[in-house]
């Protein structure tokens, strides 16, 4: 089996790999689990914080070099691609500056002359990671694990093999050591062995609810750690009040990043009845005017390919079924007619429960528009969905804002702002959407052993 990197803009085989033997598999575990006491142990966290701050300033010096092999691998934007490799820098400043107090000892009063919380590492941590951001998803991770002393090990998307490559090429550069993060040059038909290994600790996925489920039931069965971030469809909802410029530019913004393909893209829009119509006519016209396909090298482009061919045969039969239950298309809906994996930004409107796009995740450009009769509805149409990631919430109305906020079935919910991940706010979902958290202290904290000591 091979590790393939084409261009989705043009479907070319820019490289491929030959993927590890077990043996080879085998070895790199064993000396990740061996590499563990010495990194835990013997290296302070003021020495892991600094190497930490020495992997944000290489990424930052190598910007250009690292997000050309995004675009080339991925096909994002050079500009959006930029962006990823800047905010993974971010959140290794985060935590080589956060990472101490988040990991203090919490001292608390109990009858005891001294009781606290202390926050110890696992060991070696498996990271099963996603094509669509394919430095973001690996650095969230990664910084937070390796500042708590964690050994991490990657094993990113088939067809990402060389921004797997180049990130642990960072980190060695950085002055990591040698196995204290690996890249895993494997399928996912080995990732049952990674986990069954005795040296793997804990899991964390970021991907398909399929994969999530079999993840974690392999790590149930070896009583191992899973933090999972799946799927979702997050919902949109404007009220009549609020401020519908602000709104339109963010609901283009939100939907169409990375050309759609991100978990947290806004993808169901619940919009007030009285403002309906007039809405669907804004952003029909917003989105037409935004996007220019070409090549995602270009800083003219807007419009950028999807990353593979099937992701966009799939998201197309989605389409084409919703309309044949009686979507309404207002625009888009079909491949361009030009090499590369490009799909025109795509809006659906009067969307109801008898549709895949009301019940099935739409991972890529297109827009889901449904209609409201009150606040409360909205909120219930939001909830009716098996996945909870994030949501927002437009409206002038605070207090209303907050109770539909606190209402929604989520792990985030933005009023009067697009849903983004941050370092400083935990990140996760419910429901089908996944469990545990990442980023902040909370999201740190997932991998690490919280022990009481209690001294009488």
């Amino acid at each position: 089996m091979a590790l393939q990197s084409i261009n989705p803009a043009n479907g070319e085989l820019l490289a491929q790999f030959d993927t590890w033997d077990q043996a080879q598999l085998d070895l790199a575990v064993k000396r990740a689990g061996l590499k563990f006491a010495d990194w835990a142990q013997r290296t302070t966290l003021e020495a892991r914080c600094d190497l930490m701050r020495r992997v944000a300033e290489l990424l930052r010096a190598q910007k250009t070099e690292l997000a050309t092999l995004i675009t080339l691998e991925m096909g994002k934007t050079l500009r959006e691609a930029e962006a990823e490799v800047e905010k993974s820098a971010w959140v290794c400043e985060f935590y080589a500056d956060k990472g101490p107090s988040f990991l203090a000892d919490e001292l608390i009063e109990t009858d005891a002359s001294k009781s606290f919380v202390c926050y110890q590492p696992l060991g070696v941590v498996l990271a099963v990671m996603p094509w669509n951001f394919p430095f973001w998803q690996v650095f969230r991770f990664a910084a937070p694990a390796l500042v708590a002393g964690n050994i991490a090990l990657l094993k990113h998307a088939s067809n990402v093999p060389q921004c797997a490559m180049a990130i642990e090429r960072v980190f060695l550069e950085a002055g990591v050591p040698e196995s204290v993060f690996t890249n895993l040059m494997i399928g996912s038909n080995q990732v049952e062995s990674v986990i069954r290994n005795y040296y793997v600790k804990a899991v964390t996925l970021t991907g398909s609810e399929p994969a999530g489920r079999k993840v974690a039931a392999i790590a149930g069965s070896e009583l191992k750690k899973t933090v999972l971030e799946l799927g979702g469809s997050d919902a949109f909802i404007v009220l009549s009040d609020a401020d519908i410029p602000a709104a339109i530019e963010a609901a283009v913004t939100s939907r169409f990043l990375n050309m759609g393909q991100s978990c947290i893209a806004a993808k169901r829009f619940i919009i007030d009845q009285f403002i309906y119509e007039s809405f669907i006519e804004r952003f029909k016209a917003a989105v037409e005017a935004r996007f220019v396909a070409g090549d995602p090298m270009h800083a003219d482009t807007t419009l950028a390919p999807m990353a593979r061919q099937d992701l966009l045969d799939e998201l197309h039969a989605q389409v084409q079924a919703s309309l044949e239950c009686g979507a309404r298309l207002v625009t888009g809906g079909y491949q361009l007619e030009r090499e590369g994996y490009y799909y025109a930004p795509t809006i659906l409107a009067d969307v109801s429960s008898a549709m895949p796009a009301y019940h099935e995740e739409l991972f890529g450009p297109v827009a889901v528009v449904m209609k409201a009769s009150e606040p409360a509805h909205a909120v219930g149409l939001a909830n009716a969905t098996q996945f909870g990631l994030g949501g927002s919430v437009w409206t002038k109305d605070a207090a209303t804002a907050e109770t539909m906020a606190r209402t929604m079935e989520s792990g985030a919910c933005f009023v009067n702002g697009m849903t983004k991940s941050d370092p400083r706010l935990p990140f996760g979902g419910v429901k089908n959407s996944g469990y545990g958290r990442e980023l902040s202290s909370q999201g740190m904290r997932e991998f690490t052993n919280i022990k009481t000591i209690w001294m009488a």
